[in-house]
């Protein structure tokens, strides 16, 4: 029997990837494949040669070709991804852009920006994850309405992986959908860093677009562990035109831009920036003050993504589960959709001028 490459091809494509879940093929690390009569010889490029299922891995590959092909002598050469091509090795290769969502401050309302953010590049048509790492008050169970759900969970190579949470189209995964809803979560700042890096590691991500990252306030371990972990794209930074919570939102700005960490800025969201009252909808009330947004976008050689004003609505769609950006027309949905075609443009331009992010290394 004469060994097809395409069905060598089509066999290793139901093998998954320990590492991201997806398939060997799909995530191009099956390379230079050739038959030689019946010698079947590639190369397997992996994201690291120290994964601890490379040997499960090689098994597997022979066994599902000797299945197809009896008589196929199977020759497989692993490699690392940074031997490879000269670029990172991240623990999301099947995840485009990665963007942090980040305050100075509680209370600015970072988590309803990333909710509706997310939803927002979702309803643009793209394939969108939610990762809640503000461990300590996880929001993002209440706004999408998941607070009595839990990840399922699904075997990879013998090792336990869990499956992120479908809601409204998005992938999301929160500390919220493993705890009770009242139970304190009490953790030092390792223990912190290891739960950021199961929500990478040890859920099971889809190809991705965008994977939005709602930070928790602070310049502390979560965000140090993000940006030694994965290449972060670039980070939204959501503050309201108070000077107080611009300030904070300054010293979070700072953190991404020192030289070792090197994350660009795509913009600035103004949050609760006016108030204007349903029944004088042309009246505008500054209740935090003005221009807060637009200072800080100065501060960091970015733009404006948006301002959003205060609406009731939000709130309350907010608290049913329901974020605004899915009631189409209305205004504040309009001002996050605006948020979001912007985040993409500056995207565009930040890929077009900007090398790849790098994952961080502290000394």
């Amino acid at each position: 029997m004469t060994i097809d490459p395409n069905k060598i091809l089509q066999a290793l494509s139901m093998i998954p990837d320990p590492v991201s879940g997806q398939d060997l093929v799909k995530m191009n690390m099956v390379q230079d494949l050739k038959v030689e009569g019946n010698n079947v010889n590639f190369t397997l490029v992996l994201s690291s040669l120290n994964i601890e299922q490379k040997s499960e891995l090689n098994f597997e590959c022979i066994g599902i070709i000797q299945k197809l092909y009896p008589q196929a002598e199977v020759n497989i050469h692993m490699m690392a991804r940074n031997q490879a091509a000269p670029q990172a090795t991240t623990a999301l290769p099947q995840v485009k852009n990665i963007i942090a969502v980040a305050s100075g401050k509680g209370g600015v309302g970072k988590s309803t920006v990333s909710s509706n953010l997310a939803l927002g590049l979702h309803q643009l048509g793209a394939k969108v994850g939610l990762i809640d790492a503000d461990v300590y008050g996880p929001s993002i169970p209440t706004m999408f309405g998941l607070q009595n759900q839990r990840p399922k969970m699904q075997q990879l190579y013998g090792q336990p992986k869990m499956l992120p949470i479908e809601a409204y189209g998005i992938y999301v995964i929160s500390i919220g959908c493993i705890v009770e809803p009242e139970q304190a979560i009490v953790l030092r700042g390792p223990r912190l860093g290891g739960i950021i890096k199961q929500f990478i590691s040890d859920v099971l991500w889809p190809d991705l677009d965008y994977l939005v990252i709602d930070l928790p306030p602070g310049t502390g371990d979560v965000q140090l562990t993000l940006v030694q972990t994965v290449p972060v794209t670039g980070a939204i930074i959501v503050t309201t035109p108070q000077e107080v919570a611009l300030a904070d939102a300054t010293k979070a700005m700072n953190m991404f831009l020192l030289p070792n960490v090197n994350v660009p800025i795509l913009g600035v969201v103004e949050n609760m920036s006016w108030f204007t009252p349903a029944e004088l909808p042309n009246n505008k009330y500054y209740i935090f003050g003005q221009g807060g947004g637009k200072i800080l976008a100065k501060k960091s050689n970015s733009v404006l993504l948006g301002q959003v004003p205060i609406v009731q609505s939000i709130r309350e769609s907010g608290d049913e589960g329901k974020p605004i950006v899915l009631q189409q027309q209305h205004p504040a949905a309009e001002a996050f959709m605006k948020i979001a075609k912007s985040t993409v443009q500056q995207l565009a331009i930040r890929h077009e001028y900007l090398p790849p992010t790098e994952i961080v290394t502290m000394q």
